[in-house]
């Protein structure tokens, strides 16, 4: 059995939709981490998820990955969201140190902002490498806005995510049973 790492992408539809699996699995990685209920230990999880989603499309596009250099990418771009949503994200991270409601807030609102993150990274790193794009030649500064418009596609994406999951439990409390693609 040929394991996906082994498999050779050859066509770029091929490449499209490994690359939106990869997006979409780290995306929902990212949600999940986003809930561990430590303050800053989630922000560091997501970081790490986001590089390993990063390093994965890379090597989909044949780029060569630097962790460091990632890092640095990473802080730079995430950093040019601006300070209303660095303030949101560390904040949704922070208030869960407040005994019992921090912990309920910050298990909401961190997840979303981790998950429309990861969404918006990931798409703006696909399309510079499937543009030809290196590590070495990303510039954040050129993708301010490209990246905004995929942060907010990422936040339908996230709340199309939370309400799929939250379907099948709506259900059962209203005594029905989900519907079988619900689950």
């Amino acid at each position: 059995m040929i394991e996906n790492s082994q498999v050779e992408v050859t066509t770029s539809t091929d490449r499209e939709v490994s690359s939106r699996a990869i997006i979409k699995k780290h995306v929902l990685i990212s949600m999940g981490v986003g809930a561990v209920p430590i303050p800053i230990v989630d922000v560091a999880a997501v970081t790490g998820v986001q590089l390993s989603m990063i390093s994965k499309l890379a090597k989909l596009h044949g780029v060569q990955f630097a962790e460091d250099l990632g890092k640095s990418l990473l802080a730079s771009l995430v950093g040019g969201l601006g300070s209303k949503a660095l303030v949101t994200s560390f904040l949704g991270s922070a208030i869960k140190a407040i005994p019992v409601v921090g912990s309920a807030i910050g298990a909401v609102t961190f997840p979303a902002f981790a998950g429309a993150t990861t969404y918006a990274v990931g798409r703006v790193f696909d399309k510079h490498f499937a543009q030809g794009g290196t590590m070495l030649d990303f510039k954040p500064a050129d993708v301010k806005e490209y990246f905004s418009e995929e942060l907010d596609k990422g936040k339908e994406v996230v709340s199309n995510i939370t309400t799929t999951v939250k379907k099948p439990f709506t259900s059962r409390k209203a005594g029905k049973d989900p519907e079988p693609d619900a689950i």
